[in-house]
């Protein structure tokens, strides 16, 4: 049974608000002067800052737990080290790749099973809440189906953008560094990090979400 519908508050505004006062420098500075270019910077954090409105405009009458601003906060720095390096020449996946003999650069992998790991806890959290769907296998299965839906779009999104842009930037956000399987990676990881979210943290979401209910008042 979905929860009674509650109010965002001035009080419960306090800590997603703390959370972007944190994260406004960050964009600032890395969208100056990125080294891939401020195009590439926006196709790749842009969708993150859309989740970002689109949290902040549903607030008022859909407050979400503290755990998924956290999430939401978390998943954009990767998006922005991404965005400013671009995710083949990321400093950090190059240290990686000498250091463990890698064939490649993977702080791309790293992104996409941040993909499935942070939205999969905003997926569930609106399924709880706004349908009848209930904890089990069924919830479950949605929330891994979106994912893996949201995964297939990001490669379909990556294919659209090379199409439309200059060689050079769509080669840069499609970032498959010679990897004739790597969309089909990216749709597995973004699977594996949401099963991982759900088996890991399931009932710290719940415990999120009780305590989001505890502190507001209903609408």
């Amino acid at each position: 049974m979905s929860h009674p519908s509650i109010r965002g508050t001035a009080r419960e505004a306090r800590f997603p608000l703390a959370l972007l006062a944190a994260l406004a420098p960050v964009l600032v500075a890395t969208f100056w002067d990125p080294p891939a270019g401020r195009t590439n910077w926006l196709l790749e954090v842009g969708p993150g800052l859309a989740g970002v409105v689109a949290l902040a405009v549903a607030f008022p009458r859909f407050p979400v737990s503290r755990l998924v601003y956290v999430c939401t906060f978390l998943h954009i720095l990767i998006l922005v080290y991404g965005g400013y390096y671009t995710y083949a020449n990321t400093p950090l996946g190059d240290w990686a790749k000498e250091a463990f003999h890698l064939s490649r650069n993977h702080y791309d992998r790293v992104g996409h099973v941040a993909l499935g790991f942070f939205p999969a806890f905003v997926i569930r959290e609106v399924k709880l809440r706004a349908t009848p769907l209930e904890r089990g296998g069924w919830l479950t299965f949605i929330v891994l189906s979106v994912v893996l839906a949201i995964g297939a779009f990001w490669e379909l999104l990556e294919w659209w953008t090379t199409l439309i842009t200059a060689p050079e930037v769509g080669s840069a956000f499609l970032g498959t560094q010679g990897d004739e399987w790597d969309a089909q990676w990216d749709m597995f990881l973004a699977l594996v990090g949401a099963a991982a979210s759900l088996l890991l943290l399931s009932r710290v979401h719940d415990r999120s979400m009780a305590r989001l209910f505890e502190r507001a008042p209903r609408a």
